[in-house]
């Protein structure tokens, strides 16, 4: 075990110490120094030791992005726990299902997420239940939530009867669990990811050496904090660092754009469907973006039309690529690249390595070019999933390499180009095409406002290729004209045949298209075809 001691608490202890006025947190109209929120963490930190959470154990979170959310993970890093930040958009049958696997003893809901679990209650394993009630923006949603005779108590009761003094924070190394995060379950039952404190440090190490970031920054936080992206690439490191972060509950196209212009934000992470939102929004074409240095786009491929379109306003967008079990970036794209390298993902992080593997013979791919599964491995990678030795097997092989299920591949300078993921391959007639390049060509159609790509059982060809899109109502729009607008870019089997029209078009928390469902629709529903 290294001596070294990376728990994120004596760094963020040092803030409040001396840079104790900085704002380290906005939220809600609410502003927390670091030494406010310092103190805060602390009280927390009493009150879960008091309350039985011992080094090792789980904390779950369930609720949106809030200042809780914050102070519940540092508090958790305080005393050694391990926090458990969970989808807030999951089933109550989801939520018992990852309390039985996770076996927390405390579980924090916010109040509209309690009231939701009230019927399924009794079907929780044992463990501490507290409703979050020490937020002010939330108070409307306490008093209309219905708990009736459930056993949850007010977070504010559980910190008020806490007899101890702030315990001394714990030392923790590269070993200790930091967070267990669920994947979204879109390929079957969600696994927890075992992310160490190891692999969150060494991933902000990476992040450092390659990405323009700075102690007087200003981050927004905008996508969901229980995504690894959110959390780990700007919200924990500025806790560290000394940074300020802006904390949203949600994400809203008009706020961000204000919030881009008003707090003069330096940095936030995004996925591509946010990215497209806010440059629709009215007042885009006119905001002052000169501030913003680090705009990571990642869980999906960009399309080369938004990538101009921010560089036409001097952003240029810096894609990464990485998973969950990454923690997150396995690579990055720097800014200077950002137009000459349209597309890509970048290179390896400096303390990551990724190769090209054939999936079916494992045979390691050299050439520039062809495509094939990418590896990764790295301190910044998870190394099992809790709970899951069947998954772990399959996903953590030997040589501590971690199988991602991403198809891409290298160019001859060395820059990684994402094509899809490889269980989202459509097989048409003998032929492989991956969704994602079907629908970075047609996001380019001026008409629509999203598009995915699935496949669907056909008599003929195996499987058919379909586009569903979205589009403003006035706008009539053919199967004809998709693939008219795509012919030039795709190979004729690559076109979709068929197409289903959608008022919107599902995504996950995350903001990634909701495959899944997608597909669900598809098969419910009667086409538009050839």
């Amino acid at each position: 075990m290294s001596p070294v001691d990376i728990s994120p608490i004596p760094r963020f202890s040092q803030h409040a110490r001396y840079r104790g006025d900085k704002v380290a947190l906005l939220y809600e109209g609410e502003t927390f120094s670091f030494r406010r929120l310092h103190t805060e963490v602390g009280r927390l930190a009493a009150a879960l030791a008091h309350g039985g959470v011992s080094r090792g154990d789980r904390v779950i979170f369930h609720g949106l992005n809030s200042s809780t959310f914050v102070i519940t993970y540092l508090a958790c890093a305080w005393i050694g726990a391990a926090f458990v930040p969970i989808n807030y958009r999951l089933s109550s049958a989801e939520v018992v299902d990852m309390c039985h696997d996770s076996t927390p003893t405390v579980l924090i809901s916010e109040p509209e997420h309690a009231a939701q679990l009230i019927p399924s209650f009794d079907q929780l394993p044992p463990l501490t239940a507290l409703v979050v009630d020490t937020d002010p923006s939330l108070s409307a949603a306490l008093a209309a939530a219905h708990l009736g005779d459930a056993p949850w108590h007010p977070l504010s009761e559980f910190i008020a009867v806490a007899t101890e003094e702030t315990p001394v924070p714990v030392a923790l190394h590269e070993e200790d669990i930091s967070t267990l995060l669920y994947t979204s379950g879109t390929t079957g039952r969600a696994k927890g990811v075992v992310l160490t404190h190891g692999n969150l440090w060494w991933n902000s190490l990476n992040v450092d050496s390659v990405v323009d970031t700075r102690t007087t920054d200003v981050y927004l936080a905008i996508a969901p904090l229980y995504h690894i992206g959110s959390l780990n690439t700007f919200t924990l490191r500025a806790l560290t660092r000394g940074a300020t972060s802006i904390i949203r509950r949600t994400f809203e196209p008009s706020q961000t754009v204000d919030d881009l212009v008003r707090y003069g934000v330096n940095g936030f992470f995004v996925v591509p469907a946010m990215l497209a939102a806010v440059q629709r929004e009215p007042g885009f074409a006119e905001a002052n973006l000169t501030a913003l240095r680090s705009t990571i786009a990642a869980g999906a491929p960009v399309p080369p039309s938004l990538i101009t379109a921010y560089a036409d306003k001097g952003v240029y967008l810096q894609q990464a690529w990485g998973l969950t079990e990454t923690s997150p970036f396995a690579t990055y794209l720097e800014t200077e690249m950002t137009l000459l390298k349209l597309g890509s993902a970048g290179i390896p992080m400096p303390h990551t390595e990724v190769q090209v593997v054939d999936p079916d013979t494992l045979r390691v791919i050299t050439e520039p070019g062809d495509s094939g599964e990418l590896w990764v491995r790295g301190p910044n990678v998870a190394g099992c999933y809790w709970n899951n030795p069947e998954a772990s097997e399959k996903a953590f092989v030997e040589g501590g390499w971690f199988r991602s299920g991403d198809i891409g591949y290298f160019d001859t300078d060395g820059y990684l180009f994402i094509i899809d993921r490889l269980k989202d391959m459509v097989i048409t007639g003998g032929e492989n095409v991956y969704p994602a390049e079907v629908e970075r060509v047609l996001t380019g159609h001026p008409q629509l406002t999203d598009i995915a790509v699935v496949g669907c059982p056909d008599p003929r060809w195996g499987e058919a290729v379909v586009a569903v899109i979205s589009a403003p109502e006035e706008h009539t729009i053919t199967l004809d004209d998709l693939r008219d607008f795509a012919a030039d870019e795709l190979a004729r089997y690559k076109l979709p045949t068929k197409m289903l029209r959608l008022e919107s078009i599902p995504r996950n928390g995350a903001g990634k298209l909701d495959k899944p469902t997608i597909r669900e629709l598809v098969a419910t529903s009667i086409l538009t075809g050839r």
